[in-house]
């Protein structure tokens, strides 16, 4: 909870999940960097010069659209090439070493997260490559750096990142993550007991028509509309993290209040239009029927699909018609971060 608000400085809650992305950095080859993608069916060959050079291109379309953050320039952002976020991702990793660390590599990754689907697989993808990337070419990053570096890899695929979703994949588990006054994310883990974890599941409507980088453009688009209004809902849907949070930590949660708050902070998520008509529309009737039900990422702007949705699960564990049509995805919420395994 806290999607959209979290990127105007509102508190979000939010936690890591039991698929997981893989990068595996190996040494060798002639020169530059081969990069497989074989879930995107996309291989290709970079001299480390290269995608240097595609990193700070990058840089400088950012700090345009930064100037001006119009769905318009967002739009001229990202190459729409499968690669674009890898080769971003290891040019900014060269841009931290000496020349002389540069060294051949072949970089394979997978994914187990879905796309589109509100699972921060992009987020997972920038974590991975920057920490395989840096750990085989001689310096361990650290948590800092990981952070730092993800950001920059983030605002190239969505413009205006909150932090949230990189922060998620580093450290892993529930946590609570909210700006200070200079900007900067207090980030504070929540003790959720597993029994309260399994009353809730997710399912996934679709991937939407639009990238989450467009959406948030539309939303920032909605803002300039009525800036007054819009801050009143920001500041209802930061009201509403910071109860779900709460509650989410008592030993018995209360259902039917944790129900309500999701119900409303759905329909915060409808009223700045990121909830298609269709998807709006189940989730009315699974509200009817009982089921509290919220979008669970960026959402989408056009049917037919919207990603992922958070469902608290009646006692019964059974899903309303509305909902059942909906493929599940059996997450394991809460779980571990960033993991680095090092061959011998």
């Amino acid at each position: 909870m806290g999607e959209h608000a979290a990127v105007y400085g509102r508190p979000a809650l939010v936690a890591a999940i039991g698929l997981r992305a893989s990068v595996r950095a190996t040494g060798g080859g002639d020169s530059g960097v081969r990069i497989d993608l074989p879930d995107l069916d996309f291989r290709a060959t970079a001299e480390w010069r290269e995608l240097i050079a595609y990193a700070e291109r990058a840089r400088s379309d950012w700090r345009r659209y930064s100037d001006d953050p119009s769905p318009d320039r967002f739009g001229k952002l990202s190459t729409g090439d499968a690669g674009h976020l890898v080769r971003v991702a290891l040019g900014e990793a060269a841009r931290e070493l000496d020349p002389a660390q540069l060294r051949p590599m072949t970089l394979e990754v997978r994914s187990d997260l879905p796309v589109g689907s509100g699972f921060g697989s992009s987020a997972a993808v920038a974590v991975g490559v920057l920490a395989a990337a840096l750990t085989l070419l001689d310096r361990q990053p650290s948590a800092t750096t990981l952070d730092r570096l993800a950001l920059e890899v983030e605002r190239r695929q969505h413009g205006t990142p909150s932090g949230v979703d990189h922060n998620t994949v580093l450290r892993g588990g529930v946590l609570t993550v909210e700006r200070d006054g200079e900007g900067g994310l207090v980030i504070e883990s929540v003790d959720v007991r597993r029994s309260t974890l399994e009353r809730f599941t997710v399912a996934h409507t679709g991937e939407p028509r639009e990238t989450t980088g467009e959406v948030v453009a539309a939303v920032r688009d909605r803002r300039r509309q009525d800036p007054a209004a819009f801050e009143r809902l920001l500041d209802r849907m930061g009201a509403n993290v910071v109860s779900f949070a709460r509650r989410l930590a008592d030993e018995r949660p209360d259902w039917s209040r944790l129900a309500e708050l999701m119900n409303d902070y759905e329909e915060c998520l409808e009223e700045i239009g990121v909830v298609p008509p269709s998807v709006r529309s189940a989730l009315r009737a699974a509200r009817a029927a009982g089921v509290a039900a919220k979008v669970s990422g960026a959402g989408g702007l056009s049917d037919p699909g919207a990603g992922s949705l958070l469902i608290l699960k009646s006692e019964s564990g059974s899903l309303p018609p509305a909902l059942a049509s909906y493929r599940s995805h059996p997450v394991r919420l809460g779980a571990p971060g960033l993991h680095i395994e090092v061959g011998a």
